[in-house]
């Protein structure tokens, strides 16, 4: 799509805030009025759709896509959408331990320990960690209090906690993130020691490289999305 509109502003709207291309409301791709919580976010929408120079790249507009995400596929059915994040407390990443070497077992734990151990303390469970890809049973209660705290947010933040669990495999990590208890930083490497570990042990892969690169730019977006919900 070729850039048609001259102008985004960003507009208070039922309740919310909206986003007008040349007076005309941003709609979603299923045709829904794009409506956003805070005014923060509805200007950085804004500022995504001022910033594309000829063509659109949705790639380049993370904000949008999340917001559209929230109103479209989440929000329709948001107790079955927090559900399939939810699972991710059956096996976080942060449970699941290399064998070897020595050098990424330290790494692991270093990190990996310092998280699920504030797991620990915010929402009073327990975690079970092993070794080797083999699965580990959470126990019950861990479960279900995780999945509560994610079925308790709304569309918006669950849209925006979404790519933090996918991309980084840890639940655990995306919630701290969500609560303000990580930066972005930390938790980015707390998810990606093994890919950066395999990088270091095999030397420059601009395919790996580029590959890593493109989820750390929509982990750290998803993050700015989250912050945004709060400002």
């Amino acid at each position: 799509m070729k850039r048609f509109w001259k102008n985004a502003v960003a507009v208070e709207r039922d309740g919310g805030w909206g986003v007008e291309l040349d007076g005309k409301a941003l709609r979603t791709p299923a045709r829904e009025p794009l409506i956003v919580p805070t005014s923060a976010l509805a200007e950085a929408i804004v500022e995504e759709w001022n910033l594309v120079e000829d063509e659109l790249d949705p790639r380049a507009m993370p904000l949008t896509g999340l917001a559209n995400a929230a109103i479209d596929r989440v929000a329709p059915d948001k107790q079955a959408f927090a559900a399939g994040l939810a699972r991710y407390a059956e096996g976080d990443l942060a449970c699941y331990r290399a064998e070897g070497p020595p050098q990424l077992v330290d790494r692991q734990e270093a990190s990996w320990d310092a998280l699920l151990g504030w797991g620990r303390r915010r929402f009073d469970v327990d975690f079970l960690t092993t070794s080797g890809i083999l699965h580990v049973d959470q126990p019950t209660a861990t479960v279900e209090r995780l999945a509560h705290a994610v079925g308790a947010l709304d569309a918006f933040r669950l849209a925006g906690l979404s790519p933090l669990v996918t991309i980084g495999g840890s639940l655990v990590a995306a919630l701290g993130v969500l609560e303000g208890a990580l930066a972005v930083e930390q938790a980015w490497e707390c998810v990606s020691i093994d890919e950066r570990w395999q990088l270091e042990q095999w030397g420059s892969d601009s395919e790996a490289e580029a590959a890593l690169e493109n989820r750390r730019r929509d982990f750290f977006a998803a993050a700015r999305f989250l912050e945004l919900l709060e400002s």
